[in-house]
């Protein structure tokens, strides 16, 4: 039984004429009599009772009329969609998240983007770098956001953002009435530190600033979110060398302090799977590029003068996701 089939049916249903049902088709009537003749084959059942004067619906024929309907109004229904897809008017979007991407503009790009695409649904999961590098391997995941560039062969990425890493302080330690630290500053100073499980990435960048400035630092405790890190530290619970980003996060209890100098930077990186491209993962991804400059930047009323802003970075490869 084929679709073209059952669109012959069911306009020679509603015309009960085969010379009009032909008219409407743009076919001649012998085509219409063979596929009609076809369809009966195929159901196994005499459709349409027909003779010099009249032609009318079996009983079968009447049965199948209301359900041909629904089948060719479905194939129309899931072509429209099919076409919305394509034009990244409609469809489904899952996406991974790192926290310190809600400072770093994310929310601000989907409410745009959902504002211009009402019909496409989106789904957030806020999973750490190499949860979310194992969703898009299974395909669970349409679109990433992590610190890492370290990738498998079968994923593609793009560099976001790029900015410094800034010191985090529980505001009535005495560092904080420093307007600017050095890295020795925290020499001998407990630690909340990026769980290693969570991020190798910051683990390690965190641990060669520290090493860099001459000391391994003292680690209390370990976290797997950025926002657990501040939260931990405005309990004074210790310090921490957290993402500039982060400054938003405006937790009472805990102050930022830039450094006197350059160290490893912290980065935002764009992820997908290989494969035919995404338009809804390429709009989103290239919506959240566009209002990272604005989300790095440092917040109204800072009271510390950060030693650099974020710097956006240009997509150095003109891959889009899926693609």
């Amino acid at each position: 039984m084929e679709l073209r089939h059952l669109r012959y049916f069911s306009v020679l249903a509603e015309e009960l004429h085969f010379g009009r049902a032909a008219r409407r088709l743009s076919i001649s009537q012998p085509p219409l009599s063979v596929a009609i003749r076809q369809l009966e084959e195929s159901v196994g059942a005499r459709l349409f009772e027909r003779n010099s004067k009249e032609v009318r619906l079996t009983h079968a024929g009447e049965a199948l009329r209301i359900s041909a309907r629904r089948l060719l109004l479905q194939a129309e229904e899931a072509a429209l969609e099919a076409r919305d897809v394509a034009a990244g008017s409609a469809g489904r979007l899952r996406i991974g998240f790192v926290g310190a991407m809600l400072y770093r503009g994310l929310p601000q790009a989907l409410r745009a983007f959902q504002a211009r695409h009402p019909a496409v649904r989106i789904t957030l999961a806020e999973l750490n770098s190499g949860v979310q590098i194992a969703e898009l391997l299974h395909d669970r995941l349409d679109l990433g956001f992590v610190h890492t560039s370290r990738m498998p062969p079968e994923l593609q990425h793009r560099l976001l953002l790029s900015e410094p890493f800034v010191c985090c302080l529980p505001s009535g330690h005495a560092l904080a009435r420093k307007r600017v630290l050095a890295p020795p500053d925290l020499r001998n100073q407990p630690f909340v530190l990026f769980s290693r499980e969570a991020s190798p990435d910051y683990h390690e960048r965190i641990l060669s600033i520290c090493a860099d400035a001459g000391f391994l630092p003292e680690v209390r405790h370990e976290v797997r979110h950025w926002l657990a890190v501040v939260s931990l530290v405005s309990q004074g619970m210790g310090v921490a060398l957290v993402p500039q980003a982060m400054r938003h996060s405006a937790l009472r209890g805990a102050v930022f302090r830039p450094l006197d100098r350059a160290v490893a930077q912290s980065e935002a990186h764009g992820v997908w799977r290989s494969g035919p491209p995404n338009v809804l993962a390429e709009r989103l991804l290239q919506g959240v590029a566009n209002v990272q400059p604005a989300a790095a930047g440092p917040p109204q009323g800072d009271r510390a003068s950060p030693s650099g802003g974020g710097e956006l970075h240009a997509a150095k490869r003109s891959e889009k996701p899926g693609g």
